[in-house]
């Protein structure tokens, strides 16, 4: 697995550990620098491999035993969401969980639903974000992605987080069609914020979701 890391470590406060979205991950990094700001931060990119989202998620466990040595805070980004609710149902050093985005709202699993639900986000999002996003896709291609939406789309994360004992902050967009701020903030053991934008509200503002997520690590940090 690829990853990268900005930033340097800081006492008292946990490394952020950034799952990518669906066959993308170049658009977190404006984001990713944000979160350098008070730690240091990395962000995976899983397997180009046809896995099951716990597949997906045990990659993701073995990266953290394979490399942090100490508690981190675990993030994912709309489905890496769920593939960070399963690493984070299985891994010791994970120490709290943020989901941001979350996927899948069961009011849009269906498949015409979902993917009207995606063309309307894309029409809500900030200029630039599809146009750094298809690069990546057209490298991924249309099989794999075809695989990922089918996953994505039949995995449940609330049974994945029944099985996460680490407190849990949500971050919504608030123009998100993808996310009801109802399950969104049903999601939530730790904190519940939404945020200006869209979907991909971390791209239009990266440095919007560093405030919830520095007092989520300094929260973390301080309950041991």
């Amino acid at each position: 697995m690829r990853s990268r890391a900005v930033g340097v470590p800081r006492a008292g406060v946990p490394e952020i550990v950034l799952v990518q979205g669906l066959a993308v991950a170049d658009y977190l990094l404006p984001g990713l620098a944000a979160l350098s700001s008070f730690t240091r931060a990395h962000l995976l990119e899983l397997p180009a491999e046809r896995l099951s989202v716990e597949g997906y998620g045990g990659a993701v466990a073995d990266w953290l035993a394979e490399n942090m040595r100490y508690p981190v805070i675990l993030a994912g980004h709309s489905s890496g969401t769920q593939v960070a609710a399963e690493a984070a149902s299985r891994d010791p050093s994970v120490a709290g969980l943020v989901l941001t985005a979350p996927m899948t709202d069961p009011a849009h699993r269906r498949p015409d639903r979902l993917f009207r639900r995606w063309l309307l986000a894309g029409r809500r999002e900030a200029p630039g974000v599809l146009a750094t996003q298809w690069p990546e896709w057209r490298r991924a291609g249309p099989r794999l992605i075809a695989h990922l939406v089918r996953v994505h789309r039949r995995h449940v994360i609330e049974e994945s987080l029944r099985r996460v004992t680490v407190p849990i902050l949500v971050l919504r967009g608030r123009e998100d069609p993808m996310c009801t701020a109802r399950w969104a903030r049903s999601l939530a053991t730790s904190g519940y914020v939404e945020l200006p934008g869209a979907h991909d509200f971390c791209w239009g503002d990266p440095n919007g979701w560093s405030a919830p997520m520095r007092a989520f690590a300094e929260t973390v940090a301080r309950s041991g």
